[in-house]
């Protein structure tokens, strides 16, 4: 995957100005890994003492002991996954919990606005905020360990299931906010996991299948170039690591035909050599194939433990690697450093001082067929309320995600309308309940208001703000007659007057409501809102001639309808938690001044998003070829915004965009070199600290705006900073433009404000495939400050060497 060959291979056949989607592509150089030996030992790189301290610890265990610290224990008391107690040493175990949004087992915890809807607020204070909440509530539950953030998904498919669990297709926005939320999490005490380490972009066939003649079909391999890795998909989680993440979760696809937990390549080669990862890599359940393999390729721990996903019985851990150590298969030392590994954040974070004991009615229900209970582990008080005040922030975070795509005739925001009419499925009560666990698709998510996504990284609601419940209280303190048809199918024939019969007098506001479900182990069928969505809203609108649409979504989706006269507003909402109805209302009504940008693009049409498609057919799916599932990524590093910049293609709304209920200027883009005059193109070998050489992350310039709220209410403004690289056909396909620079300005009417940029040189470097090295280019790059991708304000440019 990453030898000089491949790499230079690659290099060439990008750097002859060929697009990337056609057929030179060379699938050959994608076909292995090379291997990267042995496993590196930790250095404790900021964990000095508590490495230390696991290490002392670590020599009093037997090697049974040491061995049960990497294997998962199905039958413990948390639901996601256990490490057993060792009672002769007085250690407790390790409880395991899912996820990015919500504890999410437990009773009586918050669910907060899912990592794409904390990415569409581009606030770095709130996104913050929610991690530091998170991590509260994890750490009262009595969980170590919270599986979460997510940077893969990273974004490269608008189809795959379970982009709403990550935070943006962009790397830079995504590395802002895997580095806040893991900072807050280890601040208050837990263990944060960053997943899926790498490539893990789709779900169809994450997993080996059996073909129809029962023979074993592999998973999915993402098949990616040098440069893209690290420019893109490894970007994030460089941030992830340089703010001291714990451990990592390695994902279930192949990685260019070798399963990424046993890829030794991405788990020693660039994660602990590179990167300098000092914590442990766990699996993802049930993503272990082997046992040698896997610890020697780096993965230090086994989830869940056993072969058979989440059922008592032998593990590729466990007594196979007793047994490997015992006849000299696996060194001992190797298993001593996944295990020092494992503790060093355990005794960082203070986990073995006055932690709380685990909340037993975090994990009993017996969903997945797990034995709740192992005798050996402490259990504390049941049905701990750890909800606090956090609502608060969720239903201001649920507001600033919200992102205002439409505002004809400001139309928006309401002023206590006479007769408001909601229409759609996405308004009421959900009929089936409100955990939404299910991996197997959508058909039970038809009715009800969809404030969060499903399989491990959903939550279980304690309580649900509606749209409806939220304007109907909305209604009443204004005087105003409110009325609802919430059927879909209903709505999707109503395409005479008749059909609204049932709406009197007729409104002067239409609001519609729309979805799309989406979930883990599932990707979407196509890019529409579900449930007859679109028919429903060009039903409404040509009856209402004010009509303002709303969607909770799990990522783009295309609007046909959008420039429709009689759509009036439009708002992307994505899935907000448990106060999304009051989010929204906040919005709607003006109490809440709309900040928020799109993190990814939105396209006019289903086939503009071809050129990143998940890997799917029907002839895959009755092939008896065992290695015929392969995604080649090779659009490189042009996902998203990126791809519609270098081709000139018009977009619907571009990423960045979002409009507010004032109105903002920016001018006077300055430029101010911090670097010192002899800055050389490669960095300075100053070793490796996590996060890598530490010398990238010095600041080299700083970017100056100068942002003006120009209308007459106070509001949020979003500058953002993209950056040109100069153009050098050796690089390969480089875009047109990335971001290097956001932030959240709070300005009064008619208040200014000077924003500076920081540029570090990573943010200036390329990946060089045949170096190895980052790289600053000579020549001119350009900066582009404004309000989106394509509302380009103030330009300037420098050469930085």
């Amino acid at each position: 995957m990453y030898n000089l060959k491949s790499s230079v291979a690659a290099l060439v056949l990008l750097g002859q100005g060929i697009a990337a989607q056609n057929s030179s592509w060379n699938h050959s150089l994608y076909t292995s890994s090379p291997g990267v030996f042995p496993s590196p030992n930790t250095t404790g790189i900021g964990w000095e003492d508590a490495l230390q301290k696991a290490k002392s610890w670590v020599a009093n265990l037997t090697l049974e002991e040491k061995v049960g610290l990497l294997t998962g224990e199905p039958k413990g008391p948390c639901i996601a996954g256990n490490i057993a107690p060792i009672p002769r040493v007085g250690f407790p175990g390790l409880c395991l919990q899912d996820g990015p949004l919500s504890i999410r087992q437990a009773t009586f915890a918050s669910v907060f606005p899912a990592g794409l809807t904390a990415a569409s607020s581009w606030d770095r204070d709130l996104i913050r905020q929610r991690g530091e909440y998170l991590g509260a509530e994890f750490r009262d539950k009595g969980a170590h360990v919270a599986l979460a953030p997510v940077a893969g998904p990273l974004g490269r498919s608008a189809d795959a299931g379970r982009g709403w669990e990550g935070f943006s297709p962009d790397p830079y926005l995504t590395g802002v906010a895997m580095e806040e939320t893991i900072e807050a999490l280890q601040e208050a005490g837990v263990q944060a996991c960053a997943k899926h380490w790498i490539g893990n972009e789709q779900e169809t066939q994450r997993n080996p299948t059996l073909s129809p003649t029962n023979k074993t079909i592999e998973a999915v391999s993402a098949n990616i170039d040098d440069r893209t890795m690290h420019e893109l998909y490894m970007w994030p989680f460089a941030n992830a690591v340089k703010a001291g993440v714990s451990s990592m979760m390695c994902s279930y696809n192949r990685l260019n035909s070798s399963y990424a937990c046993q890829n030794s390549k991405a788990l020693n080669g660039l994660l602990k050599e590179e990167l300098g990862f000092q914590g442990y890599v766990m699996s993802d359940w049930g993503a272990t194939h082997a046992g040698v393999a896997n610890i020697e390729a780096g993965m230090d721990m086994d989830m869940p433990g056993t072969i058979a996903f989440f059922q008592a019985g032998t593990s590729y851990y466990g007594q196979n690697l007793t047994n490997a150590v015992n006849n000299g298969t696996v060194p001992e030392s190797r298993i001593d450093d996944a295990a020092h590994r494992i503790m060093t954040p355990y005794f960082f974070l203070g986990q073995d001082q006055d932690f709380p004991l685990i909340d037993p009615s975090s994990g009993p229900i017996n969903i997945l067929g797990v034995q709740p209970y192992l005798d050996s582990f402490q259990y504390g008080e049941a049905n701990v309320d750890v909800r606090a005040n956090h609502a608060d922030l969720i239903r201001k975070l649920g507001s600033a995600g919200t992102i205002l795509l439409k505002n004809t005739n400001n139309a928006l925001p309401l002023n206590k309308p006479k007769n408001i009419a909601v229409f759609g499925n996405d308004a009421g009560d959900p009929e089936n309940g409100l955990y939404s666990l299910s991996l197997t698709g959508n058909g039970d998510y038809e009715y009800g208001h969809l404030a969060v996504g499903g399989g491990s990284g959903t939550g279980r609601l304690t309580y649900l703000s509606t749209p409806l419940d939220a304007l109907k209280v909305r209604a009443k303190q204004d005087g105003t007659n409110l009325q609802w048809i919430l059927n879909n199918t209903l709505l999707a024939n109503a395409n005479t007057a008749a059909g609204f019969g049932a709406i009197y007098p007729q409104p002067d506001t239409c609001i519609v409501t729309i979805k799309t479900w989406a979930a883990e182990g599932n990707d979407k069928a196509n890019l529409l809102p579900d449930y007859n969505g679109t028919q429903v809203v060009e039903n409404v609108a040509a009856w209402c001639n004010n009509t303002i649409v709303v969607t909770h979504t799990s990522g783009p989706i295309v609007m046909p309808w959008a420039d429709h006269p009689n759509v009036t507003a439009i708002l992307a909402a994505h899935f907000a938690g448990q106060e999304s109805g009051n989010s929204l209302v906040d919005v709607l009504y003006g109490e809440y001044n709309p900040s928020g940008k799109l993190p990814y693009t939105i396209a006019y049409n289903e086939s503009d998003y071809a050129f990143a498609r998940i890997t799917n057919s029907t002839e895959l799916r009755l092939t008896e070829d065992p290695n015929a599932w392969q995604a080649d990524f090779t659009e490189g590093l042009l996902i998203d915004y990126r791809h519609y910049d270098y081709y000139n293609l018009s977009v619907q709304y571009e990423f960045g965009y979002g409009l507010s209920y004032t109105n903002f200027s920016m001018s006077d883009v300055k430029v101010q070199r911090l670097a010192p005059q002899n800055l050389t193109a490669r960095p300075t070998n100053a070793g490796t600290m996590p996060g890598g050489n530490p010398t990238l992350y010095d600041t080299l310039y700083e970017i100056t705006v100068k942002v003006k709220n120009t209308g007459s209410i106070a509001g949020d403004a979003v500058p953002q900073l993209y950056l040109s690289q100069p153009v050098n056909p050796s690089f390969g396909l480089t875009p047109v433009q990335v971001l290097r620079g956001f932030e959240k300005v709070a300005l009064g009417a008619g208040q200014s404000r000077t924003v500076t940029f920081p540029l570090q040189r990573r943010d200036l470097s390329f990946w060089d495939a045949v170096q190895q090295q980052w790289i600053i280019p000579s020549g001119n790059f350009g900066v582009r400050a404004g309000f989106s991708s394509r509302d380009i304000q103030a330009t300037s440019g420098f050469s930085a060497l």
